[in-house]
């Protein structure tokens, strides 16, 4: 009969300390002292896996895959959505999906010299708001083709078109828009 062993197996990755101060001896002072010493403090990566779900937003992904912008549309009253809405703001009825054009224009830009972890090596980086022709609010998306250095007012009401990554990944940055 072989005996395995209990210890856990160690690696050099992760949090690795230096210098952690401890008392040589654990006297009363030394006691005292630890009584006293600030909490440590460390960052490590954390990851996870986690399972998501689009709901009731699951058919505007799949049109982006498949290089189709989908929007909504009040049954009663015909306000469009050009973002994916599950029920009318103002009948609070369900929406049916409807078929955006691939064109647009500028309403509003932003030039974004900082953003969120996925976005930094793109920094800077526009944001603008598309207003399509048949819907009644706009797209929030990223502007490319154009250098965010040279930002203008002349940009506003500039025509673009929608362009997709060529392999989705099933988020709203798998499209983009660029000049027309």
């Amino acid at each position: 009969m072989t005996t395995k062993s209990i210890k856990p197996e160690e690696s050099l990755g992760g949090t690795i300390v230096h210098g952690l101060p401890f008392p040589a001896e654990l006297t009363p002072e030394a006691l005292a002292w630890l009584r006293a010493m600030q909490p440590l403090r460390i960052e490590q990566d954390y990851h996870i896996t986690y399972l998501h779900s689009y709901g009731q937003d699951s058919p505007w992904f799949a049109g982006l895959t498949n290089k189709v912008l989908l929007g909504n549309r009040e049954r009663t009253g015909g306000y469009t959505y050009a973002t994916p809405r599950g029920h009318g703001m103002y009948d609070g009825e369900p929406t049916e999906w409807v078929e955006l054009p691939q064109e647009g224009r500028v309403h509003a830009f932003t030039v974004c010299h900082f953003g969120s972890e996925a976005f930094l090596p793109e920094c800077p980086f526009i944001l603008a708001l598309i207003e399509f022709d048949g819907a009644d609010t706009l797209f929030l998306t990223r502007l490319l083709g154009l250098n965010p250095e040279q930002a203008s007012l002349a940009w506003i009401g500039m025509r673009v078109k929608a362009a997709f990554v060529r392999n989705a990944k099933l988020r709203p940055t798998d499209v983009y828009f660029v000049p027309a």
